[in-house]
């Protein structure tokens, strides 16, 4: 079987007011990683002037209760493209997470001999948001056959 000593990886880059993520923004990301579903690798905080120059300060120690596992894998490259985000007068943590959870899955794909071909995130408000509209639908259609139900019963 493949191993591999890391799974895949994703970077999210939160945004938050003033020059320091509050601590109720970083406590679901510290239980995720007690968890053990994710490891963080990469933490750096963005911060954008009114005049727009951006300051980058790459986190090294555990200064948010967090253990970094490769301090400098998010590249110059991703930083500044994702720093364009940052709204002027703005913050926001960037922070490379590995998905430790998915890489038995990477393992086993990669030992069988297949490939993945593609692999999309959908946002959780996006899924929330079609879920929630397809259970109105559907209750509103329930409604519609109980209506018709009872109607055709009185007829």
């Amino acid at each position: 079987m493949a191993t591999f000593r890391y799974g895949p990886v994703e970077l999210y880059l939160v945004g938050f007011e003033g020059e320091s993520p509050d601590p109720a923004t970083i406590a679901p990301l510290v239980e995720l990683v007690e968890s053990g579903l994710v490891r963080v690798l990469d933490f750096v905080i963005v911060s954008r002037s009114e005049t727009g120059d951006v300051d980058v300060v790459e986190i090294d120690t555990d200064d948010f209760a967090l253990t970094l596992h490769e301090v400098g894998f998010t590249g110059e490259e991703d930083i500044a493209e994702l720093a364009e985000q940052v709204p002027e007068g703005g913050s926001a943590v960037l922070v490379a997470l590995e998905m430790v959870y998915a890489r038995k899955l990477a393992e086993g794909v990669a030992a069988s001999g297949a490939v993945v071909l593609s692999a999309e995130r959908i946002p959780a408000p996006v899924v929330n948001a079609v879920m929630d509209l397809e259970d109105a639908v559907e209750e509103v259609l329930e409604e519609a056959l109980e209506e018709a139900a009872d109607e055709a019963a009185r007829s």
